[in-house]
């Protein structure tokens, strides 16, 4: 949605008189069955939303508190983040559109107005917000709150309405901004910066509420946090730190938005070229699939989620919808997002879909989804994609790229064949991610091993009885170099110790263990592909190309689907081979 409409509004003392004669509740409104022809395309993410209004004010309590579970847990009174769904009411309330006939309803204003004044009575008279307790001073309440309010006070600025609480909301943002742009406030800024999507969340609100009620203290405090966000929020290997580590659902899908709506607010230089190296750092991480249906992504060292794979159109809603404003900027970001006339494409087809429009299931109903929709779209031609995907770093034909963090190592191994991926250090980011080999990827096939956090039956290890592997821990390793590259990583107990080779046509891993165990191998199978199993190796036949694991001994190995982890088209089957202690695999192309 590119601006906000005060057309055929209920405004004034006639919207103040309605207010005042509708009773101390929220009343159920009319259902709505959404026309998919009717909605702009860039509005499609609109009709789902649409739909949860009448359930929403239905499920709200009689002081404003969003209840029923639509948006974020615990779903308690003194959770600040329920009520984010401000924004949402406001923007059904406000917007003057053929499709939306909640526009000006008195009853839709009213139970606005009672979960804004929920919302503001939860602040802390320092400016914060709690979430896990009553008496909490949360950084994600806050920087979130700052982002919804200052939005929800647009939109009733342009349209006129509730104005005592537009005066109430002006002052609240006005404490938390005292409260977060603080530098010397530990609970938003460390010396490294825990979760940085929520601090970039806290200044995009900051930009807007600034844009708003400009205080040229604030605003110079708002520039110098944009500084500080850059040198204490961003890894020098490129990712946006996550608990100390990357996380490519809160980088890509969170932070890097959020980082979006703050340079779109503020227009600081700052922000692009931060942009710019976390661009490059997911030119080693995301994956292209050689048949364009989407991207693997080197999920083995997150920190906190699991997000393993990202289609090649996405079409809204869409959580990574807004890095579109800085492709003119940053040119290479293109690869990863949508193409214009793919999206076009996707849209079509959707409003030509007869099928009712699916409606949200609880608690998946973010707000950001539409909070997220205000500017122009600036997603790229389907040319300046195919470029910016021609010139992704493991396009080329041969590096050696080792990226280093506060005692992470992460290796990018290419070469004519493959593509091998590592995650080593003396430590971890959490107990989620893995360590060890995490990915291996054909220019031609595409991924064939993908690696998992959080899950010790599908990640790339050497297994001990009681399925202990050794990449739950740390792993510190040796590069060593040379042509054929090598390099060796080992437990801390020296349980485990492995060595790689990598030749331009193969890869040897060698383990050496000190008790029988188990070498275990995430594989992508496509629906497509030919699996030959025997006992000293396993064949996989994609297409023209066929690659051959080979342990060049008689052993008894096991392939079984992964129960959960599935993708369009593919599965994840989990190889198994036990040994005693002493193994090697050779991974090697057949044929290409």
């Amino acid at each position: 949605m590119n601006s906000f409409s005060r057309r055929s509004l209920i405004t004034g003392a006639t919207a103040l008189g309605l207010l005042a004669a509708l009773p101390g509740r929220a009343l159920a409104l009319p259902p709505v069955t959404p026309d998919r022809r009717q909605f702009a395309p860039a509005e499609q993410r609109f009709a789902p939303y649409l739909m949860a209004v009448s359930p929403m004010l239905s499920d709200m309590e009689p002081g404003g508190f969003f209840g029923g579970g639509w948006w974020r847990s615990p779903n308690v009174s003194y959770n600040a983040r329920v009520q984010e769904h401000v924004y949402t009411l406001a923007l059904f309330a406000t917007q003057s559109r053929t499709w939306n006939p909640y526009r000006g309803n008195a009853e839709l204003l009213s139970a606005l107005d009672r979960a804004l004044g929920h919302y503001l009575g939860l602040q802390h008279a320092d400016g914060s917000w709690p979430e896990y307790s009553p008496t909490e001073h949360s950084l994600a309440a806050t920087g979130f709150a700052m982002g919804y309010l200052s939005k929800t006070n647009t939109l009733l600025s342009r349209a006129g309405v509730l104005a005592a609480r537009q005066t109430q909301i002006t002052a609240a943002l006005q404490r938390a901004m005292t409260w977060f742009l603080n530098p010397a406030n530990g609970t938003v800024w460390q010396p490294k910066i825990h979760f940085s999507n929520q601090v970039t969340a806290g200044l995009a609100g900051s930009a807007l509420a600034l844009r708003q009620n400009p205080d040229p203290v604030l605003r110079q405090r708002l520039t110098e946090a944009f500084t500080r966000l850059a040198a204490t929020g961003q890894s020098p290997a490129g990712y946006f730190y996550e608990e100390t580590g990357a996380d490519t659902n809160y980088n890509f899908e969170v932070m890097l938005p959020e980082l979006a709506d703050a340079w779109r607010q503020s227009d600081d230089a700052t922000l692009v070229t931060m942009t710019r190296r976390y661009t490059d750092w997911l030119g080693y991480n995301l994956l292209r699939e050689p048949d364009g249906s989407g991207w693997f992504a080197n999920v083995a060292p997150n920190s906190r989620t699991t997000s393993k794979f990202y289609a090649d159109v996405r079409p809204d809603p869409e959580r990574t919808a807004l890095n579109n404003q800085f492709v003119p900027a940053v040119p290479a970001l293109a690869a990863f997002m949508s193409s214009r006339e793919d999206l076009a494409a996707a849209r079509a087809t959707w409003a030509a879909n007869p099928a009712p429009v699916p409606a949200l299931v609880k608690p998946d109903t973010s707000p950001r989804i539409l909070a997220h929709a205000i500017y122009d779209e600036r997603y790229p031609t389907c040319a300046a994609r195919t470029a910016a995907i021609a010139r992704l770093p493991y396009r080329r034909a041969r590096f050696t790229e080792i990226r280093s963090d506060q005692g992470q190592d992460f290796l990018f191994l290419r070469r004519p064949q493959f593509y091998l991926g590592g995650y080593f250090g003396t430590r971890r980011a959490t107990t989620l991610a893995r360590t060890g080999l995490t990915f291996l990827w054909h220019p031609v096939a595409g991924t064939v091993v993908q690696s998992m956090n959080n899950n010790n039956h599908a990640c790339w290890a050497t297994v001990f009885s009681g399925q202990v592997p050794d990449a739950n821990g740390p792993q510190e390793a040796e590069f060593l170099g040379g042509e054929p590259y090598r390099f060796r990583y080992r437990t801390p107990s020296g349980s485990v110790v492995t060595e790689v080779t990598v030749a331009a046509d193969r890869i040897t891993r060698t383990v050496t263990a000190n008790a029988a165990a188990v070498e275990q191998i995430p594989l992508v199978v496509k629906d497509s592909d030919i699996v030959e199993l025997d006992s000293r190796g396993l064949t996989l036949t994609r297409g023209k190309v066929a690659l051959r694991f080979d342990w060049a001994q008689s052993l008894t190995p096991d392939l079984r689907p992964a129960s959960t982890i599935t993708y369009p088209g593919r599965r994840i089957f989990i190889l198994t081979v036990p040994h005693s202690g002493a193994f090697t695999v050779t991974i090697s192309v057949l044929r290409s």
